[in-house]
């Protein structure tokens, strides 16, 4: 302890300036946007590198596991392409596709805080952007909301700032998607209608309101429903398909339409 005492008066003048050194550049990244943007550019660019690299090594040890999924995953859509029809099949390299799809791995998974976010290893050298939607073979995860050259940070749906369209698979009622903080396997879906029909394991899924996400993306299913304090609206507890702590591939949704649907909100709110 003695000596502890002794390196800090021996320091005192550098660990002083190196206090008001961290106070100041606080000050100055928190009150300039630009200095915000230069931050968390670099910040994503050496955190990146760094899961990246333990990343590498835990997944050697995954392999297994993967290749399980990735067969699995293949099934599926081998079934969806043997019963598609040969002829729109055919035609497929002929037409501009709405939504392109960046695969991707997460490199760092958080779960267990009130407001998570993910580290995928696609960034804008890969073409994703800000506000693009991402997802795995079993539904959503969450949107992308910073990016650098090579990596992007993702808000996880496990977050409480997120708000999502989401709907009831095969109905027209729809809702927002959102998160208590209290269980990560379980999300809250709110404003749908209490004269709507709701079952136990019903499928909620994508909506249409949503310039992120194509409609009927998978969710999850109804784990139960109650009246909020108004008695007009469900809040109803979404189970997730998705397991949040264990996801390694993912794949990063980019609507070609998004900038034109942008564009005329704006002007349809400008003339309003």
């Amino acid at each position: 302890m003695q000596q502890i005492i002794n390196f800090i008066i021996r320091n005192k003048n550098f660990l002083l300036y190196m206090l008001l050194l961290t106070i100041s550049l606080g000050f100055t990244i928190q009150s300039h946007s630009f200095h915000q943007s230069r931050f968390f550019n670099s910040s994503n660019w050496m955190t990146g590198n760094i899961y990246n690299a333990s990343h590498g090594v835990s997944s050697y040890f995954e392999l297994q596991k993967e290749n399980k999924a990735l067969v699995d995953e293949n099934k599926r859509l081998r079934k969806l392409l043997f019963n598609f029809d040969l002829e729109d099949t055919l035609k497929l390299d002929s037409i501009q596709l709405t939504y392109t799809i960046t695969p991707a791995k997460i490199i760092k998974n958080s779960y267990a805080d009130h407001r998570n976010y993910i580290t995928i290893n696609k960034g804008s050298n890969d073409s994703v952007k800000i506000d693009m939607g991402v997802i795995t073979d079993q539904g959503i995860l969450g949107i992308v909301e910073n990016t650098s050259n090579n990596f992007s940070s993702v808000q996880s749906i496990l977050n409480e700032k997120s708000n999502i369209n989401a709907k009831i698979k095969n109905t027209d009622h729809f809702g927002s998607l959102v998160w208590d903080a209290n269980n990560y396997n379980v999300v809250q879906l709110i404003d749908i209608p209490k004269l709507v029909p709701l079952l136990v394991g019903d499928t909620i899924v994508t909506g249409a309101m949503s310039s992120i996400f194509p409609e009927n993306i998978p969710i999850g299913t109804i784990k139960k429903f109650d009246l909020d304090v108004s008695e007009n609206f469900y809040t109803i507890d979404i189970t997730l398909f998705n397991d949040m702590t264990n996801i390694q591939n993912v794949y990063v949704v980019s609507n070609a339409d998004k900038k034109e649907i942008q564009e005329l909100e704006t002007q349809t709110e400008a003339n309003d």
